[in-house]
């Protein structure tokens, strides 16, 4: 298992730190939201998981079959619920690999994009959008 330990430092603002590597961030509520939106809110950290993850996973399969990832992006836009209890109504990213990828590669690519833990762990529970663009990365 791995800890994080979070933190209120008051003005809706909240300090976390990552135990193994005491890497920390902030995070701040979202001007929609009563906060000042000068970091991260925590559903932006949710999509920004999604797109790391992505990439990520993308990452160590190009590294295992030396497939040149480097230039690849993702771009991830969060829409929140408009009604009711307030949720991540919607995770749309757009996944740019770089160019000169063989179809093998970029297939390869995208499965295991499609596999990464946190869209995984999302499915059911969040609506998303994965759209694989073609080679433009660079």
């Amino acid at each position: 298992m791995t800890t994080m330990t979070c933190r209120y430092e008051g003005a809706l603002r909240c300090a976390a730190e990552h135990a193994p590597s005491g890497s920390r961030l902030i995070t701040d509520a979202p001007v929609d939201n009563q906060g000042k939106g000068e970091a991260f809110s925590p559903t932006d950290l949710v999509a920004t998981a999604l797109a790391t993850c992505l990439l990520t996973v993308m990452g160590i399969v190009a590294e295992r079959e030396g497939i040149p990832l480097e230039g690849a992006r993702v771009r991830v836009e969060k829409g929140m619920s408009q009604s009711g209890e307030r949720r991540i109504a919607l995770l749309e990213a757009w996944i740019d690999l770089p160019a000169g990828l063989d179809d093998g590669q970029r297939d390869l690519l995208i499965r295991a994009g499609e596999r990464c833990p946190v869209k995984v762990s999302l499915e059911g529970c969040v609506p998303m959008r994965l759209h694989w663009n073609p080679a433009t990365a660079g």
